[in-house]
């Protein structure tokens, strides 16, 4: 009885020293950006496996602002070796974010685990890029700093001691009862004895996105040509067929900048060697020289496991983990000798030859072929972290490559993850649906990741023209033919209107150009949701659920999403159609908005419904629209040529936008040699429109040649 009585409080005071509470302490680290420590955070975490440096400028140059909300709200607790994160949620408010999501943008309901994937058809966490960042419609964002699995209950979970509470209901009268009573919290589980957490205010949510992606080092500046045209040939081609194919593009007028060559180019792959293959590529030098001469950079296919035939493979053996990828060995790049080993190979015979970028492929998942979360490294860092940074590694070293250069790079990841907001990589995957296609591009920007809908192959012409309409508006314009063949012709009876679409990418690269500027120095990200929108408020509308209780016992109302249309740049809504549709509707954010084709006026702050034929996907230009423009050609301008731009303007409201411009290919902006010139549309005494651009200051970069302006709106509506 005597060991009963001692034992009991014994076991009530380890138990009160499992479950500590942990009010936060927010330290300001940054204009609008509060950091607190929480627990023991773990050594190794996003921030330190992705090397990200805030980009202080832009950073001071937002502002200072205040704390978000009352940060008596905020609470933590740790116990079993765990930290629970919660964070208030008002009644009217909605979340964005939590990663690369396909199929949904509101994520306040939703329960996930935060698990890098290869993205399996369900918006479950598990995905490429399962950033634990979420914005709010309130104007701020919270982004949890861990490399672990983290649990995410997203609006979900009711506190029996709330202050919130919601009202208890009986459902045998009561027809107001929710299957989801109101919760009051964002909840979140990492498995970890504590973790760094940053809040980044707005005031808009937009804002918030653009603190986050600042923090993170600011968004990648790709080299004009990266945003030119790509096409990715079949996987066992021959260095004669990838030329022969290039010629192809140029005879029958197609831009072309750049080429990715699949596995085959590589002696063995799966696990792959790293080494030209002889037969296929006996002259990697001359043939890349050869490649460079007409316009066209080459990206070459890689996965990180090596096998037992690579040149490197005994010394690297060592610095590699426990399990295999496809009987290939996984380098632990947290070791500095096995980054030596690995990318030295990568720079001696492709980079310092002339190649241009690589495609990072199978970083992400399934289970069945990555390794395990019972793997182990040499680093001691664990599979789990491994597996949620691993594909930020691989970008992150392969960049001294090319800085070593002096060049910029573009290419292709299969994930990333919270803090690769600065790689020049864009995501893709081997999912092929359309609409979810633009859903991602959408999330996309609230998980600080690029992601390209890319065009493999289609069951029609139409299908095929609607697919490539939507990769000529996103970060890559990519046909991914390491299967199918496929060319931007293939299709005869869409052809010319794929040339067009083509050639209107080229043109508008003045557009993109800076937009991404804006992404790097702003913070900006040039594709996203309507939901980052001034004047958007379209979620607030309600669509009825199952009207069937026996089909589905616990239906409810639900919030409406926009999950087909985004913007892209600052000026441009872009409304896809997809294989079958002959109408959609556009909802327009408040303020007036334009025809992008036709500087037709199309209404302000209303629901259109539209019939725009086959041949071009809806886009519209808000009121000040700037669109500078350049000539169709078939590849981006060389460094410093120059380009004779024709500039577009929408509506009748005054505006001013800043054209970027810098060599286009080196670093030498990150030393300030680039220039933005003030493009800018008054009115003058008489009442007219005329439009001006600023000169470039004496020794800056200035590639512009002459200048047209082109007014598309004729009449004042």
């Amino acid at each position: 009885m005597k060991f009963k009585q001692l034992l009991l409080p014994a076991l009530l005071l380890i138990y009160s020293l499992q479950l500590v509470a942990q009010p936060p302490r927010w330290i300001l680290v940054a204009p609008g950006v509060w950091k607190a420590l929480i627990g023991k955070p773990e050594a190794y975490n996003l921030l330190t496996a992705s090397g990200a440096k805030p980009f202080a400028a832009g950073l001071e140059k937002m502002g200072s602002v205040s704390f978000p909300f009352d940060q008596a709200e905020l609470a933590a607790t740790i116990s079993d070796g765990k930290t629970s994160l919660r964070f208030p949620l008002d009644e009217d408010e909605q979340l964005y974010g939590f990663g690369l999501h396909f199929q949904t943008v509101h994520q306040r309901g939703k329960i996930l685990q935060l698990h890098v994937d290869h993205y399996g058809g369900k918006d479950n966490g598990r995905t490429h890029a399962p950033t634990p960042f979420y914005v709010s419609s309130k104007g701020y964002g919270v982004f949890v700093n861990s490399a672990r699995y983290i649990n995410v209950y997203a609006g979900s979970g009711v506190r029996k001691d709330s202050k919130n509470a919601p009202t208890e209901k009986d459902r045998n009268t009561d027809k107001s009862w929710p299957a989801h009573p109101y919760s009051d919290a964002v909840e979140m589980l990492v498995p970890a004895a504590g973790v760094e957490v940053y809040i980044f205010a707005g005031p808009t949510a937009l804002d918030a996105v653009r603190r986050f992606n600042l923090f993170n080092g600011g968004g990648v500046l790709p080299p004009r040509w990266g945003l030119g045209f790509t096409q990715r040939v079949k996987s066992l081609f021959t260095d004669e067929e990838v030329a022969k194919e290039a010629a192809a593009f140029e005879e029958k007028g197609y831009p072309l900048d750049f080429i990715g060559l699949e596995p085959g180019w590589q002696s063995k792959s799966y696990p792959g060697t790293f080494e030209w293959d002889k037969n296929r590529y006996p002259e990697p030098q001359k043939f890349v020289n050869q490649m460079l001469a007409k316009g066209i950079r080459l990206n070459l296919w890689i996965n990180p496991y090596v096998s037992r035939s690579a040149p490197f493979y005994n010394a690297i053996k060592p610095y590699t983990a426990s399990h295999t990828v496809w009987v290939g060995e996984i380098p632990d790049f947290n070791i500095p000798a096995a980054r030596k080993i690995f990318f030295d190979q990568l720079q001696k015979n492709q980079v310092g030859i002339g190649v241009s970028g690589y495609k990072i492929d199978e970083v992400d998942g399934y289970d069945h072929y990555l390794w395990p979360d019972v793997a182990t490294f040499p680093s001691g860092i664990t599979a789990e972290q491994m597996r949620q940074t691993y594909a930020m590694l691989a970008m992150r070293y392969t960049m001294p490559m090319f800085r070593n250069q002096n060049k910029r790079t573009y290419g292709l990841v299969r994930a990333n993850n919270g803090s690769g907001v600065s790689f020049p990589y864009v995501i893709y995957n081997d999912y092929y649906n359309h609409e979810d296609f633009i859903t991602a591009l959408i999330n996309s920007g609230t998980a600080g990741v690029l992601w390209t809908p890319e065009v493999r192959a289609s069951k029609t012409g139409e299908e095929w023209l609607r697919r490539f309409q939507t990769v000529i508006f996103s970060p890559m314009a990519m046909i991914n033919a390491w299967s199918s063949g496929t060319k931007p012709w293939s299709y005869p009876q869409v052809a010319e209107q794929v040339k067009e679409l083509a050639l209107l990418r080229m043109q508008m690269m003045p557009y993109w150009y800076s937009e991404f500027a804006k992404y790097h120095f702003a913070g900006t990200p040039p594709f996203r949701g309507m939901h980052l929108e001034p004047g958007f408020h379209a979620e607030v509308k309600k669509e009825a659920g199952s009207s069937s209780l026996e089909e589905n016992p616990y239906a409810e109302a639900v919030l409406k999403e926009i999950k087909d249309q985004y913007m892209a740049g600052e000026y441009l809504l872009v409304a896809p159609l997809f294989t079958g549709q002959k109408t959609r509707k556009v909802v327009l954010p408040k303020g007036k908005w334009y025809d992008f084709y036709s500087g037709e006026y199309a209404g302000d702050g209303e629901v259109l419904t539209i019939e725009p034929g086959l041949n071009k996907i809806p886009v519209y230009a808000k009121d000040g629209a700037i669109i500078p423009m350049m000539k169709p050609r078939l590849h981006a301008p060389k460094a410093g040529e120059k380009v004779d731009l024709l500039i577009r303007f929408y509506g009748t409201k005054p505006s001013q936008y800043m054209l970027y411009d810098d060599d286009g290919e080196t670093f030498n902006y990150e030393k300030g040699d680039y220039t933005f010139h003030q493009l800018k549309v008054e009115k003058n005494k008489a009442g007219s429109l005329i439009g001006t651009i600023s000169n470039a200051p004496a020794g800056k970069p200035n590639t512009v040649g002459n200048v047209t302006w082109k007014f598309m709106t004729d009449t004042v509506k």
